[in-house]
C-alpha cells in the first residue's frame, strides 16, 4: 500500500509512518519543519524513518497547493493520513494566526488535492478539545460540540465541518479521529509530560495548573497508532452503521472516532508516575487555571472498539516509564 502521511516529522506522524514502513508499506511524508519546538527533534525523527526502505520525505508547507499536487501525482497514494497541524492550547492564546494557517488553510489545501486525485480513504486528526465546555462524561462522538474554549479547538472543529462538506460533495470517504492527550517516546517538548520529565530530571520547578485539580484521558502513543492503522480499513459508507453509538453521517461517507484510553487519570497521579520513573520528586509550583483549558477529558471508545475490535489499554505507569527511558537515552540524562 502507498500511504501519504502529513506531519511525518511530528510526534504522532513519525510513529504512524514508522509502523507503516515496518509493515512493508511505502510512505511519502510531508512536513514543513515548523520551528514551534526544536527542529532537531523533528529532523531526528525523519532520520529514523529514512533508515527504513520505502520512505520518501517531502519538505514544504501544505498550503503550497502546486507542490502538494505534484506530490500527489508522483506518489499516487491509496490512503492519506493527515496529521500535520499546529497543536497546543496555550500557544494559541498568543499566535492564533498560526492555527488558521496550519490547521484550516492547510487542511483545505489537502482536501482540494484529494478532490483532484481521490484516494481509497482519507483519515484526518482532530482533538478531544473539540468537546469544549461539555460536561456530560464520557465524551461521545455524537455529542453536540458547539462550545470550543480555545482557538486550537475551534480550528479543529472547522476542519471536521469542512471535511464533512467534501465527503458529502465529492463522496470521498473521510474518517476524523479525536485524540485524547497522547504521550510516549519521541513526544513533543511543549506537552506537559515532556516538560515535567525534563524539569524533574534537571531539578527545576514544574508548573501545576489549577493546583492539580484536573483529569486527562492519557493515551499511549503505540495504542493510538494501532487504532489509526486499524481504522484505515474501516472506510465509512453511508447507511452502514456498525453500532448504535456510530457517528456515521446520514448523507456522506464521513465518520468521527474517539481514540482514548477511556479512563481519566488525575493530573497529580500522572505527575507521581513521572516522579517514580525518574526516581526523584518534583518541585511543584501550584498555579491557577490557564485560560482555554478544560477540567476533565474522558473518551467513550465504544465506537473504536465496535469498528476495530481494539481499544487503547496501556496504563499510565507503563507508558510513562517507556517515555522516561526514551528521554534519558535520547538526551543522555
Amino acid at each position: 500500500m502507498k500511504v501519504l502521511v502529513t506531519g511525518s516529522a511530528g510526534f504522532i506522524g513519525f510513529h504512524v509512518a514508522r509502523r507503516l514502513l515496518a509493515a512493508g508499506h511505502a510512505v511519502a511524508g510531508i512536513d514543513a519543519m515548523v520551528p514551534y519546538y526544536d527542529v532537531r527533534l523533528k529532523e531526528a525523527r525523519h532520520a529514523r524513518l529514512a533508515e527504513q526502505p520505502g520512505f520518501t520525505p517531502h519538505l514544504f508547507d501544505l498550503v503550497e497547493a502546486d507542490r502538494l499536487a505534484a506530490v500527489m501525482a508522483a506518489e499516487a497514494p491509496e490512503v492519506v493520513i493527515h496529521l500535520a497541524a499546529q497543536a497546543g492550547v496555550r500557544y494559541a492564546l498568543e499566535h492564533p494566526e498560526s492555527y488558521i494557517h496550519n490547521n484550516v488553510q492547510a487542511t483545505y489545501t489537502l482536501l482540494e488535492a484529494v478532490k483532484a486525485r481521490p484516494v481509497r480513504h482519507l483519515l484526518m486528526a482532530s482533538t478531544s478539545s473539540a468537546y469544549g465546555a461539555n460536561t456530560a462524561m464520557p465524551f461521545k462522538e455524537t455529542d453536540a460540540v458547539a462550545t470550543p474554549l480555545n482557538i486550537y479547538a475551534a480550528t479543529k472543529l472547522a476542519t471536521e465541518q469542512i471535511g464533512h462538506s467534501y465527503a458529502a460533495l465529492w463522496q470521498q470517504p473521510i474518517t476524523m479521529f479525536r485524540f485524547f492527550t497522547v504521550y510516549g517516546p519521541w513526544g513533543r517538548p511543549d506537552m506537559a509530560f515532556f516538560k515535567f520529565t525534563d524539569a524533574i530530571l534537571k531539578g527545576r520547578t514544574i508548573d501545576v495548573y489549577n493546583h492539580g485539580r484536573m483529569e486527562r484521558d492519557f493515551t499511549y502513543v503505540d495504542d493510538l497508532v494501532e487504532s489509526i492503522l486499524r481504522l484505515v480499513e474501516c472506510r465509512p459508507e453511508v447507511g452502514r452503521k456498525v453500532a448504535e453509538c456510530d457517528s456515521i453521517s446520514a448523507i456522506a461517507p464521513f465518520r468521527i472516532v474517539n481514540i482514548g484510553n477511556a479512563q481519566p487519570v488525575q493530573l497529580l497521579d500522572f505527575i507521581a508516575a513521572i516522579e517514580r520513573a525518574c526516581g526523584r520528586e518534583a518541585i511543584r509550583n501550584y498555579m491557577d487555571m490557564q485560560p482555554g483549558e478544560v477540567l476533565k477529558t474522558w473518551a467513550d471508545a465504544s465506537l473504536l472498539r465496535a469498528l476495530t475490535g481494539y481499544g487503547p489499554s496501556t496504563d499510565v505507569a507503563t507508558g510513562v516509564a517507556e517515555f522516561v527511558a526514551w528521554y534519558r537515552g535520547h538526551y543522555g540524562i
